[in-house]
């Protein structure tokens, strides 16, 4: 219990600690000290006596999606990003990054992933997302764009190796959502917003194809068979029914077989077999003995 208590209490204050070092951090994150404010004076001063020719390095212009976070001696001046349109800055004292907040695609490259089920497939898939915070992506990760890029080949296998095979194959929708709600949260401290993911194609060993072809092929001939001796129990069971029809009326069976006859003629045949009924080869029988 002693122990538990003092790790309590130094997790608290180091967690105090922390949040009073970002307060003072962020209390000095516009203060430049007396040296800061005496270059910034100079700069402004040089801007003065070489107006028109520091007039060109001191306008900037940034296009309707772009935004510019501008450092002054080391430290971001403004918390909110200048653009789009004109804006200055001092030409020895500020320099500036210029950040593109337009959608952004790339393919994920081709994953060998394990399945849950141990099975190897390789996927591939391709992600959209855009910078939604210009100082965040400038100032919380050296390459936001690259930083994506690996995160979400990462993303995508740790999200496939808690699938099976058949919910790969079936809900990629699902797959999907779930890999952008992970890539989404864990760029958000980079000001970067993951907008869609998507798995566009997954390659099975040849032997697994042939083999699910193999069992599909199979499925398919024993559903063929089922409807096949179906459609036979049907048929004998009409057979069955219009035997004893043409039992109790032993006309029937003779105008069947005009009709018979009347069906063969109409395709012009030149063989006409006309049925000869047993009974009567029978009594030629009988007279014969």
């Amino acid at each position: 219990m002693i122990s538990t208590t003092s790790s309590t209490v130094e997790m608290v204050t180091q967690g105090k600690l922390e949040i009073s070092e970002e307060n003072v951090e962020e209390k000095n994150a516009g203060r430049l000290g007396c040296f800061g404010w005496l270059l910034v004076i100079i700069s402004v001063l040089f801007i003065t006596v070489t107006f028109p020719i520091t007039l060109f390095m001191c306008v900037k212009i940034v296009k309707e999606y772009e935004r510019a976070v501008i450092f002054r001696l080391g430290r971001i001046s403004d918390r909110k990003p200048k653009g789009p349109g004109l804006f200055f800055v001092l030409p020895c004292t500020d320099n500036f990054v210029k950040v593109d907040l337009r959608t952004v695609s790339f393919d994920i490259p081709p994953q060998e992933i394990l399945t849950k089920d141990s099975v190897t497939v390789s996927v591939d898939g391709v992600v959209y997302f855009r910078i939604h915070c210009p100082i965040s992506s400038v100032a919380n990760v050296s390459n936001a764009h690259s930083s994506t890029r690996l995160l979400a080949q990462t993303t995508l296998r740790n999200v496939l190796g808690t699938k099976n095979l058949s919910e790969l194959l079936s809900d990629r929708e699902g797959i999907s959502l779930s890999m952008q709600k992970t890539l989404d949260e864990a760029t958000d401290p980079w000001g970067i917003k993951v907008e869609r993911v998507e798995i566009k194609d997954v390659k099975l060993p040849q032997q697994l194809q042939r083999a699910m072809a193999a069992e599909a092929e199979a499925s398919r001939e024993a559903r063929a068979k089922t409807i096949a001796a179906e459609g036979e129990m049907k048929a004998s069971r009409a057979l069955k029914e219009a035997s004893l029809v043409l039992a109790e009326a032993p006309s029937a069976l003779q105008l069947r077989y005009l009709q018979t006859l009347n069906t063969i003629a109409a395709e012009k045949n030149s063989t006409i077999i006309f049925p000869l009924p047993i009974d009567t080869m029978q009594s030629f029988m009988q007279r014969k003995l």
